[in-house]
């Protein structure tokens, strides 16, 4: 599917969509404790992906009757079953480490797999954790992408994580040691990246019952607990409102997004971010309301490392701000669905960009935006923020895999639409 953008002016107001990150985590801890609610989660791709592997693992998960932004989860209560089929986790990364992770649980084996681009993605720092721990679990190929087979429950103990490519290994590590037979202690080796994510998993956890003890390179988890969820509900999504946002404000208009409250999500960040570029931007933290209003932007270094879903979104925001704007510590965006890094500098660099690719970043000096024909890489990011650039770019521009929208924001195309936005998806 193709969706092609002409030169616009975006305005008006919207909600950004619920959390993709808080929606994993509810979807895996719910299932791991034993009844819950989960208000205004998000049903995407990714998403549907972690449901239908909670269901495998044998929770019960169903949408209330009447009720269509709620989930009841009937969880497993700690003791996960054995699948009866090979896990499918599609496209969603999260998903795929959580679950490999909450394997480690089962007194059988199972085995986990996804899509192509899925089968591409590292896993070596949690498998290596995971044998460590006292389970068995492997890649089929013997590189740690998947397929993954893992049999042998987790029993605890103490292990070092890699923390460059991924924050996704410590998240599923906290979600299922808290069940297993002995306390257990994580080591983080070198930085972990995206530690907001973890954060996030954290606090889940902790405000459903999970003792968890954390300092900056060590997590100390308490063995045989229990998890009592309760009624959660889901906040907005920062990563995906970065698009609107930056529509805002490289267009010239305003822009108002609802649905954005105070939360532990690193990419809050997009708004201190709008600010030291220069854009007009409020934040009523009380409403949940965060105002744009278009302005002439400025370039700024900035360090991704905690923010690395912002990138493509920086990056187009550089190409129409004054001077010069760079993306450092970015390195593990090309473990991502795609090398984010190199089809940002690709795909921009056809639009007439003036951009260059670091090892572990992106500098991007103001630019005269073209319309062209782009690839879209199968990437929900990449296709999103490509689509904001062609809303300032010199007549059409065309992106390809257009429907990977649908991994975390289905909405996307029909919510810039209802601004004002000229765009066609075919």
């Amino acid at each position: 599917m193709d969706v092609s953008i002409q030169p616009s002016t975006v305005k008006g107001t919207t909600y950004a969509p619920p959390s993709k990150s808080y929606t994993h985590r509810a979807v895996a801890i719910a299932s791991l404790g034993k009844e819950s609610e989960v208000s205004y989660p998000l049903l995407s791709k990714d998403t549907l992906a972690t449901v239908h592997a909670c269901e495998a693992f044998g929770a019960t998960i169903r949408i209330i009757e009447g009720k269509e932004d709620v989930l009841r989860i009937s969880g497993v209560d700690g003791q996960p079953t054995t699948p009866e089929n090979v896990i499918d986790a599609a496209n969603s990364g999260t998903t795929l480490r959580f679950m490999i992770a909450i394997a480690g649980l089962i007194d059988g084996a199972a085995v986990l797999t996804g899509d192509a681009s899925l089968r591409k993605r590292p896993n070596i720092p949690l498998l290596k954790a995971m044998n460590e721990l006292g389970a068995v679990a492997f890649s089929t190929k013997g590189d740690g992408t998947a397929p993954i087979v893992v049999r042998g429950r987790l029993k605890g103990g103490k292990t070092t994580v890699d923390g460059s490519i991924s924050s996704q290994f410590i998240s599923g590590l906290l979600l299922a040691c808290p069940f297993v037979e002995k306390d257990t202690t994580i080591r983080v080796d070198g930085e972990l990246k995206s530690r907001p994510y973890v954060e996030i998993t954290i606090d889940m956890l902790k405000n459903a019952g999970v003792k968890l003890f954390t300092d900056s390179t060590q997590f100390t988890i308490p063995c045989m607990q229990s998890i009592d969820v309760g009624p959660y509900m889901i906040p907005g999504d920062f990563s995906s409102a970065s698009y609107l946002l930056a529509a805002g404000a490289i267009t010239n208009s305003k822009v108002v997004v609802k649905n954005l409250f105070p939360s532990k999500q690193g990419d809050v960040a997009i708004i201190t971010i709008l600010q030291q570029m220069g854009a007009n931007v409020e934040w009523n933290q009380k409403k949940g309301v965060v105002t744009v209003d278009g302005a002439d932007l400025k370039g700024i270094r900035i360090d991704a490392g905690a923010h690395p879903d912002l990138v493509p979104t920086i990056a187009i925001l550089g190409a129409c701000a004054k001077g010069v704007t760079q993306i450092t510590n970015a390195a593990h965006l090309r473990y991502k669905e795609t090398d984010r890094l190199t089809a940002m500098s690709t795909e921009l660099a056809k639009m007439g960009a003036k951009v260059k690719q670091l090892s572990d970043g992106l500098i991007i000096e103001e630019s005269h935006l073209h319309g062209a024909r782009l690839c879209g890489y199968n990437d929900h990011r990449i296709v999103m923020a490509l689509t904001i650039a062609g809303l300032v770019a010199e007549g059409e521009t065309t992106i390809d895999s257009a429907e990977s929208v649908g991994v975390s924001y289905p909405d996307f195309f029909d919510d810039l639409f209802s601004m004002d936005a000229n765009i066609r998806v075919e």
